[in-house]
């Protein structure tokens, strides 16, 4: 019997909903991995904003660093 995970109203991202990320403290300092998540976001300016279709996969990804990145706005 395989499993699935439910998903709950707050982790299902409607469609065609977009993240707006802000790229606000520098990784210099940060591990290797910090610095991956970031490249791996296409951030390449301190002070950067982007829009990033709001997956889990990107909210997993902004979890991961949110010292360094902001949410700005989840428009849709």
């Amino acid at each position: 019997m395989a499993r699935t995970r439910k998903k709950t109203e707050a982790a299902a991202a409607k469609p065609g909903a977009n993240l707006q990320l802000k790229w606000v403290r520098s990784a210099i300092a940060a591990p290797v991995k910090h610095k991956l998540v970031i490249k791996g976001l296409g951030f390449t300016r301190l002070n950067q904003v982007i829009v990033r279709e709001d997956t889990p996969s990107i909210r997993g990804m902004v979890a991961k660093v949110p010292h360094l990145v902001q949410i700005i706005v989840a428009a849709k």
